[in-house]
């Protein structure tokens, strides 16, 4: 029987691994995406969008879909599906891989502010100037929505979930941006401070040196840890070995 890898998607990592693993003959790949963005890209293999009802539903799909491998590729920060990939990997005996891609490292003249949570983030901003540029995503601005006398300018693929802080512009686009392009977004919102989570990758690293090049302060947002006794690998090839499939 061919070996059935599921792919805990919805980041480009995630893709780039299930068109590797299709294009290997007598492998089947099945990429799981929690239904948050509306129209996803084509990924290649079989395709499942929703929830899986935890660890416990999760275990349960495994062994109904006879998985023989999971490989995490979720996004850096999506902290609940990799600890529930873990528990189901322990209680079924499936392999589990976790593909994080490198987190962003500050580069000399960057005036970083490294902050555990958005919680923390907010609580900082109010010292580091009133124009806020607000890139942690369309599901945690709630941190936020209390702070009076700030003005967010918020950038999002989807329409951002409330509550929102009071004063807020929302931009929808999608990455990848040039330092071009966020340089010249910062000057024309005049920002003072960029926040940002550490995703890594280079779809969203060219605010970063536009922040660096202006002068301007960043918080960035620490990722969670994993969970305990579970390790991480950087990339696809990285992936592929640890699963010991490769492409032709």
């Amino acid at each position: 029987m061919s070996p059935h890898v599921l792919v805990l998607g919805g980041t480009t990592e995630a893709r780039e691994l299930a068109a590797a693993l299709a294009a290997r003959s007598g492998t089947r790949v099945t990429t799981s995406l929690a239904g948050r963005v509306s129209r996803p890209g084509a990924l290649a293999g079989e395709v499942r969008v929703g929830g899986f009802g935890g660890a416990q539903g999760l275990a349960a799909w495994l062994r109904a879909h006879r998985v023989d491998a999971v490989v995490d590729a979720t996004h850096p920060f999506a902290e609940s599906i990799t600890r529930n990939a873990a528990r189901a990997a322990t209680a079924t005996g499936v392999p589990l891989v976790v593909l994080r891609r490198p987190g962003w490292r500050p580069a000399p003249g960057d005036r970083w502010h490294p902050v555990a949570s958005l919680d923390a983030a907010a609580g900082l901003l109010p010292r580091l100037g009133r124009r806020v540029f607000l890139t942690t995503g369309r599901t945690g601005l709630a941190a936020f929505a209390g702070l009076t006398g700030l003005h967010f300018v918020v950038r999002s693929v989807e329409p951002p979930e409330p509550p929102l802080p009071p004063d807020v512009r929302v931009l929808s686009a999608r990455g990848p941006f040039t330092v071009a392009d966020e340089t010249e977004l910062l000057r024309t919102h005049r920002i003072d401070v960029l926040v940002t989570k550490d995703s890594g990758g280079a779809a969203t690293a060219a605010k970063l040196t536009a922040a660096r090049e202006l002068g301007l302060p960043v918080v960035v947002v620490r990722r969670p840890p994993l969970p305990e006794g579970v390790g991480a690998v950087p990339g696809v090839a990285a992936a592929l070995d640890r699963l010991d499939l490769r492409t032709p």
